[in-house]
C-alpha cells in the first residue's frame, strides 16, 4: 500500500489471512525507498498489477516497465448537473455529500456542481446548498459526530493551491480554512464563476473543494462535463425524462447517476470503473461480471457447437474466408460465430439490471468503445478471421488496419461501414493512440512489435491475449461498461417514467 495507507493495508492483510487466506499467496509489503518500489514493479516475475491510485502513478509505473501489463482504476474529476426541472432541496444536499463526505478524498466525489439555466442564479439553491454543507461538522474521528474527518496528509501541492487561492473571475461562496495546525484538517469550500477550459474546471484537487459552473442549457452543461480528461463518475438531478434519456445519450463517464449522490458504488449493483484517463489498462469494472476475464490469460480449446441466426455481415465474411482456411479452421471459424452471436444477443446486446430493486434501477449496459483491431503478420489463418469476425459484429468500431488484406475484402467491409486500412507495424501505435480512449486488438504483432513498443502509451488499453472461440472474451474489448443508477421512487412513491425509461 502507499506509504499514507500502511496501517490500513497491514490490518486488511491481516483480516484476509485469519479469514483463511494463504500466506505464500497474498503478502503484505511496506517499501520503504522508492526505488525499492520499482524494483519490484520492473522485475519480469511480476506478471500483473493492478493499481488504484492517481493517473501519474499509472504512468510512473509504465515509464519503469515499458510491458508492465497494468489495469488500473485512477483519477477523476466529477460533476453533478442540477437543472432547473431538479428537486433543487435534494440536489443540494447530494451535491453537498458527495463532495465533502470522506473530506472529498474518494475518486467518485464531486468536484463540479454546473448548475444550468436558473439554478446557477438561484438564491434558494445556494442558501441550501451553504446549509447542507455547514451542517456537516468537521472533526477528526475521535468525535462521534464528525462528518467530514482530516485528509490523508497535510494538503500540498495542487489541493494547496485549490483551498487558498482563487483564478480570475471566481469568488468564495464559502471561503476553506484551515482548522488545526496539522495541515490535515480543513473546512470545506466552495468557490462560483468556475470557467470552462480554467485549471479549476480540469483538474482533480481531491479533497473538501467544490466549483460551481454556470451552464446556459443542459447541452452546454453536458459539453462542460464531458470535457475533462477523466470520466470515473457523473451526475445529474433532474425531474423530466427527456432531460434524462438526453444526458444519458450523451455522459462519457463508467458511473453515472440520476436523482441520487455519485458516491458509494456497490458491488453487482454498480459495478466501478471509469472511461478515458479514469481507467487504465485492458481491464473491466470491479464488482461486475466481466471482472474475472481480464485478470487471467485464455487459451484457445474447441467449443461445443451451438445453434444461432447469423448475423449477414458475418455470413459474408464466412464465405470470402472459406477460401482461405482449412476445412479444419472453417468450423472453428463457423462455431466463433456463433458463439459471437449469442454473447450479443443474450449479453452485450441489451442491458442488465441483476439486482432489480423497487425504489432503485441499476443498470449495466455496453456501448460501442471505438476499438481499433490490428491484424499482424504472425496471424494465424484461424487467428486473422476469426478476429475479422468478431471486429465485424460489433456496432460502432468502424475501423481496422492489417499488413496484407485480401483482395476485395473491403468491398464487402464497406458494405457494413467497416474499413480495413494497410498499414506498416511500425506506424500503428502512432496511428491511434489520440483521443479520450484508444484501444486496439492486436492479433499477430511481431516480437519485434511488442519489444520496441511494449504496450505504448498508459493511455492506450492494449488487447493482445491469444485469440479464442468464445465470444464473451472476443467481443469484450469492443465495448465499454456503463453503470447507471436511477432513483426510482419519490418520497417512497414510485415514479413511472423512470421504470419507462429505454436505457
Amino acid at each position: 500500500p502507499a506509504k499514507q495507507a500502511a496501517r490500513c493495508g497491514s490490518f486488511l492483510a491481516r483480516v484476509l489471512w485469519e479469514a483463511g487466506v494463504p500466506r505464500d499467496v497474498l503478502y503484505s509489503v511496506q517499501l520503504s525507498e522508492r526505488e525499492f518500489g520499482q524494483q519490484l514493479i520492473s522485475d519480469p516475475r511480476v506478471n500483473q498489477v493492478i493499481l488504484t491510485g492517481g493517473f501519474e502513478t499509472a504512468q510512473l509505473f509504465r515509464q519503469f516497465r515499458p510491458d508492465l501489463h497494468l489495469l488500473a482504476e485512477t483519477s477523476g474529476k466529477n460533476a453533478i448537473v442540477i437543472t432547473e426541472s431538479g428537486d433543487l432541496d435534494l440536489a443540494a444536499k447530494d451535491l453537498a455529500q458527495s463532495a465533502f463526505g470522506h473530506a472529498g478524498q474518494k475518486c467518485s466525489a464531486a468536484s463540479i456542481g454546473i448548475l444550468v439555466g436558473g439554478v446557477a442564479t438561484s438564491e434558494r439553491f445556494h442558501r441550501q446548498l451553504l446549509d447542507a454543507t455547514e451542517s456537516m461538522v468537521v472533526a477528526w474521528p475521535t468525535n462521534p459526530e464528525s462528518r467530514i474527518g482530516p485528509v490523508i496528509e497535510p494538503a500540498n501541492g495542487k489541493l494547496l493551491t485549490a483551498l487558498t487561492t482563487l483564478n480570475k473571475g471566481e469568488k468564495w461562496l464559502r471561503e476553506p480554512r484551515q482548522l488545526d495546525d496539522t495541515g490535515q484538517l480543513w473546512s470545506p469550500g466552495i468557490r462560483t464563476g468556475v470557467r470552462p477550459g480554467s485549471s479549476t474546471h480540469l483538474i482533480e484537487f481531491f479533497g473538501p473543494h467544490l466549483s460551481l459552473m454556470a451552464a446556459r442549457s443542459l447541452d452546454h452543461a453536458v459539453e462542460i462535463q464531458n470535457h475533462v480528461d477523466y470520466g470515473l463518475t457523473a451526475g445529474l438531478h433532474s425531474l423530466n425524462a427527456d432531460e434524462v434519456a438526453f444526458w444519458l445519450d450523451r455522459v462519457a463517464a463508467g458511473n453515472v447517476y440520476i436523482n441520487r449522490g455519485i458516491t458509494g458504488a456497490i458491488v453487482r449493483r454498480q459495478p466501478f470503473g471509469g472511461w478515458k484517463k479514469s481507467a487504465i489498462g485492458p481491464g473491466t469494472k470491479a464488482g461486475g461480471p466481466n471482472y474475472l476475464f481480464g485478470l487471467g490469460r485464455w487459451s484457445k480449446s474447441s467449443s461445443e457447437p451451438t445453434t444461432a441466426v447469423l448475423d449477414t455481415t458475418v455470413k459474408d465474411l464466412l464465405l470470402i474466408a472459406k477460401a482461405h482456411v482449412s476445412t479444419s479452421d472453417y468450423d472453428e471459424l463457423f462455431r466463433s460465430a456463433c458463439n459471437d452471436e449469442v454473447a450479443m444477443v443474450e449479453h452485450f446486446g441489451q442491458s442488465h439490471d441483476e439486482s432489480q430493486l423497487e425504489s432503485e434501477r441499476n443498470v449495466l449496459r455496453y456501448v460501442p468503445s471505438g476499438c481499433v483491431l490490428y491484424l499482424g503478420p504472425d496471424a494465424t489463418p484461424f487467428e486473422w478471421w476469426r478476429s475479422l469476425i468478431a471486429w465485424v459484429r460489433t456496432p460502432g468500431n468502424e475501423l481496422g488496419y492489417a499488413v496484407d488484406i485480401p483482395v476485395g475484402l473491403n468491398s464487402t467491409l464497406g458494405l457494413h461501414n467497416k474499413t480495413l486500412l494497410p498499414i506498416n507495424e511500425g506506424d500503428l501505435l502512432a496511428e491511434i493512440q489520440h483521443g479520450h480512449d484508444p484501444r486496439v486488438r492486436v492479433v499477430g504483432a511481431t516480437a519485434e512489435f511488442h519489444n520496441t513498443h511494449g504496450r505504448g502509451d498508459v493511455t492506450l488499453a492494449m488487447y493482445d491475449q491469444p485469440v479464442t472461440e468464445a465470444g464473451r472474451i472476443e467481443l469484450l474489448p469492443y465495448f465499454k461498461e456503463q453503470a447507471i443508477s436511477i432513483t426510482a421512487h419519490r418520497f417512497g412513491n414510485p415514479v413511472p417514467w423512470v421504470t419507462e425509461l429505454a436505457v
